[in-house]
Order: C-alpha cells, then sequence, then structure tokens
C-alpha cells in the first residue's frame, strides 16, 4: 500500500478540521458554535449555538442549542435542539434576538441533573441556568439573570473535579477573570473566588475562557478581545482550580495567522483512552477574513495610538481598524466554520501545532492514530 493509500485527509480525522464547514449524518451543516464538549458512556456530545439563522441583519442572535453525538469524533449525529428558542416572548432569556452564548454543561454527580450554564451579552450582561434529567434535554430554566458578586458576566468555562466538586471560571466587566466553586447542586456560585488578568484593556483584556488540567496542574487558556476578529490566545497554570495563575505564553505553533489559526477555541478535552492527547474545538467566526501577524501588530498599534491620543501619528493603522468587522451583530455567523486540532505539551507548556503543510497533518495524524484509536 503506498503513501497515498495511507494517508489520512485532517477534515475526515477524528479531532482534527482545519476549516471549512463540517457537516452531520444527515448532510446538514453542524451549527454547534461557542460550544462544548462532554464525554459519557462512550459518546462524546458537542453541544453550541445554532447560527443557522444568524444572518447579520441583527434580528436572530442564537436560534438555541443544538447537540450532536459520535463515538469516533467523525460521524456526528444531529441530537437536535437540546435548549430551543422562545420565538414568543421577545423579554425571554432564550428569544433569537438575545445576544445567548457559550453554553457549558456539567452532570453534577451530586444531583444526577445535567446543568447548563448560558451568558447572555446585553449591556447588563448575566447567566441563565437551566437542568434537565438527560444530556440531550429538554432543559428548564431554573435560575434566570444571574450577576454573581454584582458584574457583568462574560465568557466563561465549567469544569467538574473527581470529587464532584464544581467550578466556573467567567470573564467579568472587561476587566478580568474571576474563578469561584460552584455550590453542591451547581446552580449558583459561592462566595470566595479569585480575580485575575486585572487592569488590561482591549484587545489585550482575555476573554474566551476556557480550562483543563494536566498531571494535576491547572489550565487557563484564553483570547483576547476583539469581538469575532482572531487575535492571540494566551495560556496560564496554577496548581489549584482557584489560582493565581502563572502566564506561560501563547501555546500556538507554526501559525502564520498570528491569531490562534485564524479562530477562538471554545472547548478543550482531554482524550479518555490516552491523557497525553487534548482536543481544542474552536470557530473561525468570519472564514473570508485573513487574519496575519503584520495585520494584528498594525492593529494593535491603532488601539494603542487610539488609547494614547496619539492616532495622528498612526493614521494607516486607524485606517485599518476603520476597516475591520467590529459589529457581531452585523456579521452573518451563519458561515461560519470550525477548527479541531491536537494540543501536546512540552514539559508543562500546552502546544497547538497550526501546522498549515497538509503532509505534515497528514503524519501527525496517523502517529497519533497508532498510539491511540480515536
Amino acid at each position: 500500500m503506498n503513501e497515498a493509500e495511507t494517508a489520512v485527509h485532517p477534515r475526515k480525522q477524528a479531532g482534527y478540521h482545519v476549516g471549512g464547514p463540517m457537516f452531520d449524518t444527515s448532510g446538514k451543516v453542524i451549527q454547534a458554535h461557542g460550544g462544548g464538549l462532554l464525554y459519557e458512556n462512550g459518546v462524546y456530545y458537542w453541544f453550541g449555538e445554532n447560527k443557522e439563522y444568524t444572518l447579520g441583519d441583527g434580528k436572530i442572535w442564537t436560534y438555541g442549542i443544538n447537540c450532536y453525538s459520535s463515538t469516533d469524533l467523525i460521524n456526528w449525529k444531529n441530537e437536535g435542539l437540546i435548549i430551543p428558542p422562545d420565538t414568543e416572548n421577545p423579554h425571554s432569556s432564550l428569544h433569537p434576538s438575545k445576544p445567548l452564548d457559550r453554553p457549558h454543561i456539567l452532570h453534577c454527580r451530586k444531583t444526577g441533573k445535567y446543568v447548563c450554564w448560558l451568558k447572555l451579552s446585553e449591556n447588563d450582561a448575566y447567566f441563565v441556568v437551566l437542568t434537565a434529567d438527560a444530556i440531550t434535554g429538554p432543559y428548564t430554566i431554573v435560575r434566570d439573570r444571574i450577576h454573581p458578586y454584582g458584574v457583568r458576566v462574560g465568557d466563561f468555562d465549567l469544569w467538574q473535579d473527581e470529587a464532584g466538586n464544581g467550578y466556573i471560571f467567567f470573564e467579568h466587566d472587561h476587566n478580568g477573570i474571576f474563578a469561584a466553586t460552584l455550590t453542591d447542586d451547581f446552580l449558583d456560585i459561592t462566595e470566595p473566588h479569585t480575580d485575575m488578568f486585572t487592569g488590561l484593556k482591549p484587545p489585550y483584556t482575555r476573554e474566551g475562557v476556557t480550562h483543563f488540567v494536566h498531571n494535576g496542574k491547572h489550565y487557563l487558556l484564553t483570547s483576547g478581545m476583539s469581538g469575532y476578529i482572531p487575535n492571540p490566545s494566551e495560556v496560564a497554570v496554577s496548581d489549584v482550580p482557584l489560582g493565581p495563575y502563572r502566564v506561560l505564553g501563547n501555546p500556538h505553533r507554526n501559525d502564520p495567522s498570528g491569531a490562534s489559526c485564524n479562530s477562538q477555541i471554545s472547548a478543550i478535552l482531554q482524550h479518555p483512552q490516552n491523557p497525553e492527547l487534548y482536543l481544542t474545538l474552536a470557530d473561525r467566526w468570519i472564514p473570508s477574513l485573513v487574519m496575519t501577524a503584520d495585520i494584528w501588530d498594525k492593529l494593535c498599534v491603532g488601539f494603542r495610538a487610539l488609547e494614547k491620543h496619539r492616532w495622528l501619528f498612526h493614521l494607516r493603522e486607524i485606517a485599518l481598524m476603520g476597516k475591520m468587522p467590529w459589529q457581531c451583530n452585523k456579521i452573518n455567523t451563519s458561515l461560519a466554520e470550525y477548527v479541531w486540532l491536537p494540543l501536546h505539551f512540552e514539559g508543562d507548556m500546552p502546544v497547538i501545532d497550526c501546522t498549515s503543510n497538509e503532509n505534515e497533518v497528514h503524519h501527525e495524524c496517523n502517529s497519533l492514530k497508532s498510539e491511540v484509536s480515536l
């Protein structure tokens, strides 16, 4: 058998997909953006925002939360809208016009319930909590319009330890990230917390929070704050879930985009059969926007010039900023794509290789396939 016959195309390899649409087993485009991942009883569940009708006209932000299931990370069955939109009540947190983002689900061991947290990115940004008896629903809102510690909330992640204790990590007020514990039923946040990465301004403010664990160490991977425009990721490490966390730097390697492989990570899953293999799930919100490291550097110069009122000295950079699609509600995210890439470790440093050379990707896919059955 020759090399061409044994090569595995990255878009057909479990855990590898670098741009382009993904399809479910019925042939429809997968709609699960800002997604989360859960593995249970031999099945992977991928849930996220249904952007099918988000056409950039400002009318629909998210049309409910979809869920897909797979046993091999390649063939994804559509489980339907596990949290359907409330199309009747325009004041409902689930109305399609509401900026509903980033679902995360935990199976609470202490109650047996599946607990889903959502965030709404309105001026009065808040959390919504729903529960169900099965991961595929139906879900019922049990708490609405939650402002922990009296703050406006942002991107977040949930995590459950081996003892069944729950944790939440969330951006707040565009000015930092809180790490806190959940109550035993995962329906609320307790008082003790850590405030991290404060005092930064966009695009350096941290959001897009994702938590994972390796060899007993806790990691937070975050993006910068630039709407749907991709930017460099950053990873930090701690010995305990609540921190404090020490910044390690950008985990992306061989990345000509200079912006996290033109994507924003929403979930990281440790493979259940291989603790050294992690899979990153990311959104490429604007596929037509091809970022480069040079463009990103110019945008940062523009941000700093505006902040210091020195825009007359950087007119080109300011002009470039004016051409970028900053208004998220004006973007047709029904066209958004996905990026799945493996994450490995070099010492304590997580590394995501954005290799664009297809032969190198083939080689890495086949090497991993020989190590573990995906």
